[in-house]
């Protein structure tokens, strides 16, 4: 299928933020090894996911994957400036974001660093809506379906 609109990306970021919350502590303290490069398939490999796919489009390929009872959003880019630019655009809707080259992993905190133990990347965080969450988190105001 080919899907021509890659903004769709963050309206599907925004979904499965919502399912996992804004993120809690916990800094991954595991060696990060060299950032792993390849295809979608090969990464998910690699993190040890299944991916279920949501958008296969030349810019863009986009999967759902577990970590426990968690989910995160796996994707690859065709270019590096589409990615910067997708990066750019989810970010607003918050979140945790593994960034290795063309490609990015999107969840929860605890999830994105777990994952940077098995394919490396660099740790960027989105913008906190409402001026940044209080200890233990209550409800995830700003992520609401």
């Amino acid at each position: 299928m080919r899907l021509t609109r890659p903004l769709l990306a963050p309206a599907a970021l925004a979904a499965v933020l919502a399912l996992t919350g804004c993120g809690a502590g916990g800094d991954g303290g595991a060696a990060v090894p060299e950032t792993a490069t390849g295809s979608l398939e090969h990464l998910a490999a690699e993190a040890e996911c299944a991916p279920n796919m949501q958008t296969d489009a030349d810019t863009i390929r986009q999967a759902l994957c577990r970590e426990g009872d968690e989910k995160y959003v796996l994707a690859t880019f065709a270019t590096d400036r589409g990615q910067r630019e997708w990066i750019n655009t989810a970010k607003d809707y918050g979140g945790y974001y593994l960034v290795g080259r063309k490609w990015v992993a999107v969840g929860h905190e605890d999830v994105v660093a777990g994952l940077r133990g098995r394919l490396g990347g660099t740790l960027e965080q989105g913008v906190q809506h409402g001026g940044g969450h209080p200890a233990g988190h209550g409800e995830h105001a700003g992520h609401g379906g």
